[in-house]
């Protein structure tokens, strides 16, 4: 998004989290019972007197300061039958509205035993739902299309915007539509009043009127009026001293840390000594960048694996990305220009992870030169690179020199990032050496992390290579994610039988496992739920693991909690413990059964002595116990037994 649009989406976001009264509030967390005393920042900022150009920002941080204001002591709830009674709070800082005073409060009794076997399901067709809120005689919720994760952060809360708000009318006993494009929805407090979001917009609506069907829906406007219901959110604005913010951000990361963290004691950190220590630093704060360092570095006392700091409210430079062409180049002494040593090959059917040089129909083979980027010349001071800054994901213009010695021109779409591209040809080429050295008898699986992405590519690789006689699996370089389990279980399936069919090949049982032996690979770059598989592979005594010991960070996150300025802080709670070693791979790794390096100039030369290692054990293992498809003789005879002759 441009600036104007980052600015518009963060004063809408500030405006609607200010007053207690709006339609859109923070999630609330679940409260374990236990109250915290306020942090002295808390005390300070409340006892400290205001200069009047400071009233609006100090208003704003007094807003997010008692929403997230630790609860009371909760009380004894009755665990047979609640009297629940709608009572108001006549109090100055809570007035009682007109509605609630001719009101009478309403008894509503509970009876909780036997309630689990009273759910009756709602008369909705099955899909994706998401938000439900409630107005008088209506339920109204938000359905979504099915969707992918292939693509999608887990570390940022992407918004989705292609929702349906539908309302179920209990009067009417059925349900329509209200709105299309819808993201989050939020219900005000008259109940009658509806606030969502589409895109970077917040529109109100009434939401008891008509239920209509989607195609039926009148076309709204785009205008902002009462008429549409388009709220002008450029119109609010905040006024924000980045000094007094940081300081509230600082301790409510500090307050996250110390609510969140696994381990209650803080692993015996001081945690109220670290708060102190860095706060000193506060005042000596000029960029957001040093906010940065300040929370990595409190956070870092730790000593713990994830606790990370992404995103904020950062001055952003201007960026020229270069245009990529998914090939290796070398500058040619006799043409002046560059020649294509090698044209990447990724997925043609994704033009973002192939090279715009393999596009059908533009003929540019290994061998030609390109003397010409945009209609300038190319030389040695004047790279193939340097012309192609600020052109990444733009058509361009290459002039070639074939391989007759013909010029000719060719239009490319250039690639924004080559990693997908190089990411395949790296694991083609490694599936390459594995099924070349061992006659096409073991496969060859990598996992790049433990998230979507990484699930799909191993069922990629995996259900084209778990029928050969054996299997080597590659986590090297794993990112860690979630899915360690579902692919370990995978991978633990014994073969026992065969599904014989007339027609087609045997079918091993269970589906999709391992006839022979399985080699693992890891190493140094290999973390949080790499770690995990790592570990697992050796105590599931899958195979032997060939590599250098992993990177030791096994505490994972879930991220829910920006700050003001949309940062995210992460905090360590889910601790893994282990039957071998306890906690130990925290702040270690696991050790493979193989010591094996990559050498610099073993990497400058194309060398890898750990995939050498991993297939000289997976032969050994086979030499040893070799892999045969049963003969399947024995087959039963069900003809009926011969009669004796007749006398």
């Amino acid at each position: 998004m441009n600036v104007g649009e980052f600015l518009s989406r963060r004063r809408a976001t500030r405006l609607a989290t200010d007053a207690s009264h709006a339609p859109f509030v923070p999630k609330a967390r679940a409260f374990n019972g236990v109250s915290k005393q306020p942090a002295p920042h808390d005390a300070g900022m409340q006892s400290r007197p205001l200069e009047a150009g400071q009233m609006q920002s100090r208003a704003l941080e007094r807003g997010h300061s008692e929403l997230r204001r630790d609860p009371p002591q909760s009380k004894p709830v009755a665990t047979r039958t609640t009297q629940v009674a709608n009572q108001t709070n006549s109090g100055p800082d809570q007035p009682t509205s007109p509605a609630d005073t001719h009101k009478p409060a309403a008894n509503i009794e509970i009876d909780f035993e036997g309630i689990s076997g009273r759910i009756v399901g709602f008369p909705i067709e099955e899909g994706r739902y998401e938000q439900i809120v409630a107005a008088p005689g209506r339920a109204l919720f938000t359905q979504f299309p099915v969707r992918g994760s292939l693509g999608h952060s887990f570390i940022k809360d992407e918004p989705h915007d292609d929702g349906t708000l539908l309302a179920y009318d209990f009067s009417e006993q059925r349900c329509g539509s209200l709105a299309n494009e819808v993201g989050e929805i939020r219900l005000a407090a008259d109940h009658h009043t509806l606030v969502y979001r589409s895109a970077y917009r917040l529109r109100a609506i009434d939401a008891l009127e008509l239920l209509g069907d989607a195609d039926q829906r009148p076309t709204i406007g785009t205008e902002s009026s009462r008429r549409t219901g388009w709220i002008d959110v450029s119109r609010a604005s905040v006024a924000v001293e980045p000094r007094d913010e940081w300081a509230q951000m600082y301790y409510e990361a500090w307050r996250l840390q110390r609510e969140q963290f696994w381990d209650k004691a803080m692993s015996q950190v001081d945690w109220g000594v670290v708060r102190d220590r860095y706060a000193v630093l506060l005042p000596r704060i000029r960029t957001r960048g040093e906010l940065s360092d300040l929370f990595w570095e409190m956070q870092g006392e730790l000593g713990t694996s994830h606790a990370y700091e992404y995103f904020g409210d950062y001055r952003r430079p201007p960026s020229y990305k270069v245009g990529l062409l998914g090939a290796d180049l070398a500058f040619d002494e006799r043409s002046g220009g560059y020649r294509i040593v090698r044209i990447l090959r990724g997925d043609s059917w994704n033009r973002d992870s192939d090279s715009p040089l393999a596009e059908p129909g533009l003929r540019v083979r290994e061998g030609e030169i390109i003397i010409g980027v945009g209609g300038l010349a190319v030389s040695r001071e004047r790279s193939v690179e340097s012309l192609l800054v600020n052109h990444a994901g733009r058509e361009v213009a290459l002039t070639l020199l074939d391989l007759e010695g013909v010029r000719r021109r060719v239009i490319v779409k250039t690639l924004r990032d080559e990693r997908a591209l190089r990411y395949r040809n790296w694991v083609d080429a490694n599936r390459k050496l594995v099924h070349d050295r061992t006659d096409g008898r073991v496969g060859y699986v990598h996992i790049p992390d433990m998230g979507p992405a990484g699930f799909a590519e191993f069922h990629r690789g995996y259900l084209a290579e778990f029928n050969r006689e054996g299997l080597i699996v590659d986590a090297r370089y794993n990112r860690g994610g979630h899915v360690s389990a579902l692919l370990l279980e995978k991978l633990g399936r014994k073969r026992v039988g065969y599904d014989i069919p007339r027609h087609g090949l045997p079918r091993p049982y269970p589906d999709e496992s391992v006839a022979g032996p399985l080699v693992g690979l890891t190493n140094q770059f290999a973390g949080s739920d790499g770690d995990i598989f790592s570990h697992c592979f050796k105590l599931y005594k899958l195979g032997p693991m060939v590599g250098k010991r992993t990177w030791g960070g096994v505490i994972g996150i879930w991220p829910q909690h920006p700050l003001v300025d949309g940062t995210i802080t992460t905090q360590p709670e889910f601790s893994f413990w282990f039957t071998d070693v306890g906690w130990k791979v925290e702040n270690y790794g696991t050790d493979p059964d193989f010591d094996i390096d990559v050498a610099p100039h073993d990497y400058r030369d194309g060398k890898d002595p750990q995939m050498e290692k991993a297939l000289e054990l997976v032969l050994a293992a086979l030499r040893e116990h070799p892999v045969k498809l049963p003969s399947f003789d024995g087959r039963p005879n069900l003809a009926p037994p011969k009669l004796p002759p007749r006398t």
